[in-house]
């Protein structure tokens, strides 16, 4: 298989796994709207999914695939997380607020992106185990991961600012948190009853 078949092939896998509606996508999307701490939650993703994707390249999945009780805690503990950012995004959802366009500077952000991405199991089936078997050891199929996985979250983060307009509205917000709400409490639930 020659490079730039590597290359796209890497891009192509990752996306398709990338860009299902899920917990670490929504969170990125609302941060892109409300213009928080955009730079630093896109970087956390995109430097997170760069570490996964190289240890399943190098054949950590392996070495996963042996001790199945760390995915059962992940997923354990990752669905209790996701249940309560989903909980506060009914509550949300419920007392709506317009948007405010302002940067935060807090660091909550930030660290609510680096557990919704460690803290979910099926990002470790996704980069470990699946793009790891793909890859086994294919080195430019992850970095076409990579390079997707960087275009997404940019492209996710920067581009959610246009729906800005739409979001200055209370109900915009309340529609958006309900969803998210939705999504993250379904996913919660999903985890905790798998493992």
């Amino acid at each position: 298989m020659d490079a730039v078949t590597d290359l796209l092939l890497g891009f192509g896998t990752m996306m398709t796994l990338i860009v299902a509606i899920g917990a670490q996508n929504a969170f990125v999307l609302r941060q892109g709207i409300r213009r928080e701490a955009v730079v630093r939650v896109v970087a956390v993703c995109a430097l997170s999914d760069a570490i996964l994707v190289a240890v399943g390249v190098a054949g950590f999945g392996a070495v996963v695939e042996r001790f199945p009780a760390a995915i059962t805690v992940a997923a354990v503990v990752g669905g209790l997380f996701l249940l309560g950012y989903g909980f506060l995004a009914a509550r949300r959802a419920l007392h709506p607020s317009a948007l405010d366009a302002g940067t935060g500077t807090s660091s909550r952000p930030v660290l609510t992106a680096l557990a919704l991405t460690w803290l979910n199991p099926h990002v470790y089936l996704d980069t470990l185990l699946l793009l790891g078997s793909i890859a086994a050891g294919r080195w430019l199929f992850g970095v076409g991961a990579v390079t997707a996985s960087i275009t997404w979250f940019v492209a996710l983060g920067f581009g959610a600012r246009l729906l800005g307009p739409l979001f200055a509205k209370p109900r915009a917000w309340r529609v958006l948190d309900g969803l998210i709400a939705a999504v993250m409490i379904t996913l919660g639930v999903v985890l905790i009853a798998g493992s």
